[in-house]
């Protein structure tokens, strides 16, 4: 399996995910959520969903998200927040100079994102998207599924996703050698048929991972789209086709569409401009 298209100082752009200067922003949501579930027309691929909701920060909610841009498992958080309709502060964090902040915070990995809901951390994107779940039961969409069973066997694949997708795809562009990237592609396209295979059994032929409604999975696997789309720019290499992973193609389409996606995640030419900046400063070195 020949790959090509990824010089190896891309690991220098991919490796989770690089830095940038600090800022503070106030994020509100700019869509629309209901209460009980993002209903999916029947006619249509989107959805416009509507607010009725008591909304984090207003009253005793202070949420305030420690980030980086570039980070898929920051978009993680931001796409769980934006489902469930919360507004919070958010701060760029610059990893080559950690803030007191994020330190004290997560002495343990020192890593974004972190999760501070009225003064108290959270830490780990998914374990942050659970806490935003159960935390805020009445806000937005409800992710995790309602029956015991269901709820194990999205956290086994989201657990999935992080172990074994993400870490394959990033190694299939950081590889130091042409073999290592290309085990790390077949790595990554073994993962994307096991995925294409948990869609079908956790959709039940409806829209979502989450069935009519967008569900754990899809923002855990969601947090990986903007890259997905970047590679594919840059590289002209589909994470997800029509040929192999047809089901998980035409989610992403149908997610990236979503009012709430899009307003959580990284827009598509930043990134990529993003890497080609990286890309010269490292062969100028």
């Amino acid at each position: 399996m020949k790959l090509t298209g990824y010089p190896p100082s891309d690991k220098h752009i991919y490796s989770i995910f690089l830095r940038s200067s600090s800022s503070t922003t106030k994020h509100k949501p700019k869509h629309h959520l209901t209460t009980s579930k993002l209903r999916i027309p029947r006619d249509r691929a989107t959805v416009q969903p509507e607010i009725n909701q008591r909304m984090a920060g207003e009253g005793d909610d202070q949420l305030k998200l420690l980030g980086l841009w570039v980070s898929p498992y920051t978009h993680r958080v931001k796409l769980a927040l934006s489902f469930k309709g919360l507004s919070y502060e958010y701060v760029e964090e610059d990893l080559s100079n950690k803030s007191e902040l994020l330190l004290s915070t997560n002495p343990v990995h020192k890593k974004v994102p972190v999760l501070i809901h009225n003064g108290k951390p959270i830490c780990e994107s998914q374990v942050i998207v659970q806490y935003l779940d159960e935390e805020f039961p009445n806000s937005g969409v409800s992710l995790l599924p309602s029956d015991s069973y269901d709820r194990a066997i999205a956290r086994f694949w989201a657990a999935y996703i992080n172990d074994k997708l993400m870490p394959s795809w990033l190694q299939s562009s950081m590889g130091k050698t042409e073999e290592e990237r290309a085990e790390a592609l077949k790595q990554t396209l073994e993962a994307v048929a096991n995925l294409e295979t948990a869609f079908k059994e956790c959709s039940k032929g409806k829209p979502f991972f989450g069935g009519d409604t967008v569900g754990y999975l899809d923002v855990s696997l969601g947090a990986m789209i903007g890259w997905m789309r970047a590679g594919e720019a840059l590289h002209g290499r589909r994470t997800f086709d029509a040929t192999r992973s047809p089901l998980l193609n035409a989610w992403m389409e149908r997610f990236a569409a979503l009012d709430a996606a899009k307003a959580a995640m990284p827009d598509n030419n930043k990134l990529v401009e993003f890497v080609r900046v990286r890309r010269a400063a490292a062969a100028n070195n």
